[in-house]
């Protein structure tokens, strides 16, 4: 599944050296890197504290649902937001929501609070921080890069994020070593160096040009409205969405490790570790090689890719095999993903680009969350193998309807094609 070569040679550019020479887009990489990290290193410092005060399977989960639910309820509002106001004071504003949070839970463990409501309300005043952000963040790139430069700034972004996803908990479990204060200071300061890096940028984008008064919620539901009606956005976003739903193997990680495949903990982490590390091998590459030409084809192509390892994973009973079936799956679903990520703002007008991104992640992140709950349900009902291989399957017959479904997407070509409608 190696991305088609480029049809024509490289322009100056469109070259990595150029893309880095634009000083907002360092700041923005240095940004994002940064909260990424902070954000890793503050989960697994909380993770391990709350779960030492109450030895609690369930308080683990209520961590997650007190980061999540603020994200279902604000992120479409965020989304307006982002497409009403200079995206960089929203990132600033939000990073500093973010810091507040670590502060708190600094606040926590000084003082030796053993109330894990507490924490959880600290957790869901950064869950709120991050729902803020995360469509201004996303939708920001595009502003800052050419339209030739935006899948390589793509991919160096979620590269970036996936090295975090790697580094970060890790370095989170050293500083823990020293005390939570340690690893939530070194978030608090990451967070303010965000808020600083989005301020410091000479991007200044122009104001929106004021359209017919409408109201509140029929703005929260442009984005919706929008996507529904384009088949390009809608066909992307969905089928990552579905994908995702089907395909997510994680939540059952555990059980292969300990009772299929005999490997432990260890085993375990490793395991966890190689979608990551398949999708930081494929990041580098599109940084190197974008993606020009067949697009379309490629995006379903990876999507059934992805649905055929998760079908190996799931029958494999060699920890080797097991393991590049993961790093597949992680591989096939960053190029669908980076072509999703390129596609959408391409498809998008500018002024909507910020509630088309909320709806995308509000789309993409319940969909990490069903997944798994699918993933457990399924095993419950059915045995952990025919879980994982419903799933597979699942994503294949979904990447068949789909193509039958949206023509348009499967005929894209390249992406200087594609334009938002009327454009």
């Amino acid at each position: 599944m190696n991305p088609a070569p480029p049809d024509h040679p490289p322009t100056e550019e469109d070259s990595a050296a150029a893309l880095f020479r634009l000083r907002d887009f360092r700041l923005y990489i240095s940004g994002r890197f940064l909260g990424a990290m902070a954000m890793m290193i503050q989960s697994v410092a909380v993770g391990w504290q709350v779960y030492d005060m109450t030895e609690s399977a369930m308080a683990l989960g209520m961590v997650g649902l007190a980061q999540f639910l603020p994200m279902v309820l604000i992120t479409l509002p965020a989304g307006d937001i982002a497409d009403r106001i200079d995206r960089r004071l929203i990132v600033a504003a939000a990073a500093l929501l973010e810091a507040a949070a670590a502060g708190w839970l600094i606040a926590l463990s000084v003082l030796g609070t053993t109330d894990v409501m507490w924490f959880y309300a600290a957790l869901a005043l950064f869950g709120t921080g991050r729902a803020i952000m995360a469509p201004a963040s996303r939708s920001f790139v595009p502003l800052i890069v050419s339209k030739l430069q935006l899948p390589r700034a793509i991919a160096v972004s979620s590269s970036s994020f996936q090295i975090s996803v790697i580094a970060g908990p890790a370095l989170g479990g050293f500083l823990y070593i020293f005390g939570p204060v340690a690893a939530y200071g070194t978030a608090l300061a990451s967070f303010l160096i965000v808020a600083v890096a989005f301020l410091s940028m000479k991007t200044r984008p122009a104001p929106l040009p004021q359209g017919p008064a409408v109201t509140a919620l029929h703005r929260l539901t442009a984005g919706i409205s929008f996507m529904r009606r384009t088949p390009i956005v809608f066909g992307a976003i969905s089928l990552d969405l579905f994908a995702v739903l089907l395909g997510g193997a994680t939540a059952l990680l555990p059980i292969y490790a300990r009772d299929i495949l005999e490997v432990g903990p260890a085993g375990l982490g490793i395991m966890r570790a190689m979608p990551a590390a398949g999708a930081i091998g494929i990041s580098l590459m599109l940084i190197w090689r974008p993606i020009r030409a067949r697009t379309g084809h490629i995006m379903f192509a990876c999507v059934a890719v992805f649905g055929a390892a998760t079908i190996v994973f799931g029958l494999s009973r060699d920890f080797g095999l097991t393991l590049a079936a993961l790093a597949l799956m992680g591989a096939s679903d960053m190029i669908s993903v980076n072509i999703r990520a390129t596609l959408v703002p391409l498809a998008t007008p500018q002024p909507m680009l910020g509630r088309v991104t909320a709806v995308e992640m509000l789309f993409i992140g319940a969909s990490n969350e069903l997944g798994e709950f699918r993933a457990g349900v399924s095993a419950a009902l059915f045995g952990t193998v025919p879980a994982v291989l419903i799933g597979g399957i699942g994503t294949l017959g979904v990447v068949g309807l789909w193509l039958w479904l949206f023509p348009a997407l499967r005929k894209v070509d390249k992406f200087d094609d594609v334009k938002p409608p009327g454009g």
